[in-house]
Order: C-alpha cells, then sequence, then structure tokens
C-alpha cells in the first residue's frame, strides 16, 4: 500500500471498475482482481462501501450528544500528569482505546490490518481484527489477520460470527481463529439483521446462546461476544455473561449500519427497499452502555458504535465502559496514511485527556460515574 495518497486516489483505490468487480492495486500501481474466496471478496467489497457510500444510519444516534461534562474551571491538577493507562482483561494497556474489527481477508485489506497493527502498537491502543472466519476456511488468507509479529506488546482481538456455530464452525474453529490472528482474546459477534439482507447471509441463529456458552467456557483465552451496530441491552448482556463471557462489546447504534451497507451490496430489489426500512434500528450505544453497567456492575465491557472523538470516548468511560472503540473513523486514514492514522489516534488521545482535564480527572478511575457527566 502506498504510504501517502490523497482522499481521491484512496476513493478509486476501493472503488470498482465500471461494469466490473472490485479490484486493488498494489505499491507499484499495477491493478489485480480480489481473491476468489466469496468472503474475501465481500471483506474488500464492505471496505469500499463504507468508504465511498453513506453508509451511518439514519434518523438514529449513538446518544453521546445527550450527555454533557459540566466544566471544572479549577481542575488542581496539571494537564500533563493525566493517565490513561489502565488493566483490561489481566492486559495492561497505555490507553483505554481499542481499534475496533474492521477488516482481513484480502491482500488489500491485510494491508489495512497491517497499517491499523501498527498504529496501535506505536500507541498503545488494543485492536480488533475482521471476522477470521475466511483464514480458517482457506489457510492462504492466514497472513491477513496475523498481527502479532506487527504488535506484540497489544492485547489483540481475533473475531468469529456467533451464527457460524450453527453451521459447523466449534471450538476447534475458534481455536484456530486466535492462532491465525495471534490474538489475546476472541470475540463473537452478533449480526442477525446484516445476515438478513447479505446476499449469502446465515440466519440460523436459533439455540446460538448454548454454542456460545461451549466456545466461552471451553476455549483456553477468554471469549468475549459483541454486536456490529444495533446494540446489547442490559438482560441480554447479563445472558451473556452467565454464559461464560469474559466481555461484552456493545457495539450500539450511530454508526455504520450494517443493513445500509448490505443494501449496497444487494442485486435484490426487495431487500434493497427493505434495508431502508431499518435505517434508524437500533440502541444508541450510549444507552446501551449505561444499562449493561447497571445490569452488571463488574462486568468487563467495551463501549464503541459511533464513537467521533476523543470526548464521546470519555463520555463512554464515564458511564462504566472500560474501554472504548472507534471503528469505521478510523478506516479512511487507515487507507489513506501511515500519518494520517498516528494523527487520528493521536487527536482521540489529546481530545480525552482534555476532557479529563476539563472536569479534574486526574485518571480513569476518576472518571469513570464521574458526577459531572450529565444528561442534558
Amino acid at each position: 500500500m502506498p504510504q501517502d495518497e490523497g482522499p481521491q486516489q484512496v476513493k478509486e483505490r476501493f472503488s470498482p471498475e465500471p461494469g466490473g468487480d472490485p479490484q486493488t492495486a498494489d505499491s507499484a500501481g499495477h491493478t489485480s482482481l480480489l481473491p476468489s474466496s466469496t468472503t474475501g471478496e465481500r471483506k474488500i467489497e464492505h471496505v469500499r462501501l463504507c468508504l465511498n457510500e453513506e453508509v451511518g444510519g439514519t434518523g438514529i444516534t449513538s446518544g453521546f450528544e445527550h450527555y454533557r461534562f459540566r466544566h471544572n474551571a479549577l481542575p488542581e491538577l496539571n494537564f500533563d500528569d493525566i493517565a490513561l493507562h489502565t488493566t483490561f482483561l489481566g492486559k495492561e494497556l497505555r490507553t483505554p482505546l481499542l481499534i475496533s474489527s474492521m477488516t482481513g481477508g484480502s491482500k488489500a485489506t491485510g494491508a489495512i490490518n497491517a497499517r491499523l497493527a501498527e498504529a496501535a502498537e506505536r500507541r498503545g491502543w488494543a485492536l480488533g481484527v475482521g471476522s477470521v472466519r475466511a483464514a480458517v476456511e482457506r489457510s492462504e488468507l492466514a497472513g491477513t489477520f496475523h498481527v502479532r509479529s506487527i504488535a506484540p506488546g497489544i492485547p489483540v482481538i481475533a473475531n468469529i460470527g456467533a451464527v457460524q456455530l450453527s453451521y459447523g464452525f466449534g471450538v476447534e474453529e475458534c481455536r484456530r481463529a486466535v492462532e491465525i490472528a495471534g490474538a489475546d482474546w476472541l470475540v463473537l459477534h452478533l449480526n442477525g439483521l446484516q445476515e438478513v439482507f447479505q446476499p449469502e447471509g446465515n440466519t440460523g441463529f436459533a439455540s446460538l446462546l448454548q454454542e456460545i456458552e461451549k466456545v466461552c467456557r471451553t476455549l483456553e483465552v477468554p471469549v468475549g461476544v459483541k454486536e456490529v451496530g444495533w446494540g446489547i441491552d442490559g438482560d441480554t448482556a447479563v445472558r451473556l455473561y452467565n454464559a461464560g463471557a469474559a466481555f461484552i462489546d456493545v457495539a450500539g447504534a450511530g454508526g455504520t449500519s450494517w443493513s445500509q451497507v448490505e443494501k449496497f451490496r444487494s442485486s435484490d430489489p426487495v431487500r434493497r427497499a427493505a434495508a431502508e426500512a431499518f435505517a434508524d434500528w437500533g440502541i444508541p450505544t450510549a444507552e446501551c452502555i449505561a444499562e449493561v453497567r447497571a445490569a452488571s456492575p463488574q462486568g468487563a465491557l467495551i463501549g464503541s458504535g459511533g464513537l467521533r472523538h476523543g470526548v464521546d470516548a470519555a463520555k463512554a468511560l464515564a458511564l462504566g465502559a472500560d474501554l472504548a472503540g472507534f471503528g469505521r473513523n478510523l478506516l479512511g486514514p487507515a487507507v489513506q496514511s501511515e500519518e494520517a492514522l498516528d494523527h487520528a489516534l493521536a487527536q482521540v488521545e489529546l481530545e480525552l485527556r482534555t476532557a479529563m482535564f476539563g472536569i479534574g480527572a486526574p485518571d480513569l478511575a476518576a472518571l469513570r460515574s464521574n458526577p459531572r457527566l450529565i444528561r442534558k
């Protein structure tokens, strides 16, 4: 991947040829078709759509705009002394920030994962990779997910669609996903509505909780569960924690709507039209975090879904999240250049530190459940 590209070049890189298949270009500018794997093709198409189409939900937000911090004019602390370090599931982190699961499964998306891993390692963020299913099915794609050699000092989260447990995947396949990514943890993602609108979707969600529990209680590494943009409510979170989930990532509404992403992929006019009815579907992220934390005061919790900046991250942490996750907002910078991605991460950190300074919170313990976070 070129070291530096302008926005138009980024757009063209991940746009299909007119009337043809999605294509990518190598660092020398040579164009090549994506791998023949259907799953691999789908991943690069998802990246292209997230970069070039309006795939955010309409009529629904993350809910963070309903909260604000009351300014503290006399914080009684030095800005340079504000500490972001934390511990999550026994792993130490320099920041309470996560690059959420996004991609992998092709040469181009593997390059994105590599760039994300380099930046996460440099700045001390945790890192999630996209669904490793493609590499479990086709070993030649494993390298597009293996980020451990690039990021040896941060927690890495492997990722598999939970519904695949209804279609032949089991503990061994999950173990293989962890090995491929060199991961510390595994997350099983729930994406029912996406599967409904996905042309090749799998919708066998019956009796899935018992299959999730089997993986959670058998796998050698902690296993968590996440949504993909419609949120997890308190009751569902309790069921998952009780089934052995080591952490929950609420992945609430307000960011990418995968029904809208799949709308653009579908050639079925009925499904395309039906997807529009779900543009405002989901539970706002802020509501999810507050509800899950109230239902499980001690459960490990990640807040992601539509976070725009470090002030949103501060709100997520103050509402009860242990980590704050960023996804699509980092995809454009990741494709553009190493410098653009590093700047994006540094900006989030600065905004988070400044929000903490503005309320007089010297560390994350003082930020969480801070009385200066009020609902408007």
